[in-house]
């Protein structure tokens, strides 16, 4: 029953406006529905190996920059000189490492992905040997950081292009874009010409 800007406001600093809004309509759909089996907005095999493992404890696989990390380092550190190897790849190596610790799966992930961050730590960095990998640009001053911005100004109270344009002191025509995009993403409707967070 909460409203879009509602969950945006809570959900800020934790990533992704959009997955806020996946989450919400997750919701939605769960409370009137039930979950029988059926696709919910913005859950993919990532998400679905995650909610299995530690909601249910249930053998649920899939891989994250940590988990992604340790198989890298164990299994694959030895021939990554020139080879990209694929979470398709790692996945079965994975599902056969659960398998053999006769751990939980909660623990198991748990421990993997402390490892992980221990082996970040102490200097490890193997992601950019993953296929998935792709460098995240600068964030200050990235469209990222305009359609942050844009969301939170947005959640406060609705706003003309104009008005946006001047309070976060960017040129319009990236506002403009941001907008549009954030509109396309569903976050934003423009009404009377103000742009208001969806409902």
């Amino acid at each position: 029953r909460a409203r879009l800007s509602d969950v945006l406001a809570l959900w800020q600093g934790l990533g992704y406006n959009r997955r806020a809004r996946y989450l919400h309509e997750a919701a939605k759909v769960l409370a009137t529905e039930g979950f029988s089996g059926q696709k919910l907005p913005g859950v993919g095999p990532y998400t679905r190996g995650a909610v299995e493992a530690f909601a249910f404890n249930k053998p649920g696989i899939f891989i994250e920059t940590n988990i992604r990390t340790v198989f890298l380092h164990r299994f694959h550190s030895s021939v990554l000189q020139n080879t990209r190897i694929s979470d398709t790849q790692l996945l079965p190596l994975v599902a056969e490492a659960l398998k053999k610790s006769g751990m939980p799966p909660r623990e198991f992930y748990y421990s993997v992905m402390d490892y992980g961050a221990h082996l970040k730590k102490k200097g490890v960095r193997l992601n950019h040997r993953s296929k998935e990998y792709a460098r995240q640009s600068k964030f200050e001053g990235s469209a990222r950081q305009l359609r942050g911005a844009l969301v939170r100004a947005l959640i406060k109270k609705p706003a003309t292009l104009s008005a946006l344009t001047k309070d976060l002191a960017r040129r319009r025509g990236e506002v403009d874009r941001e907008l549009i995009r954030l509109q396309r993403e569903g976050l934003l409707a423009l009404i009377r010409g103000r742009y208001h967070i969806a409902e």
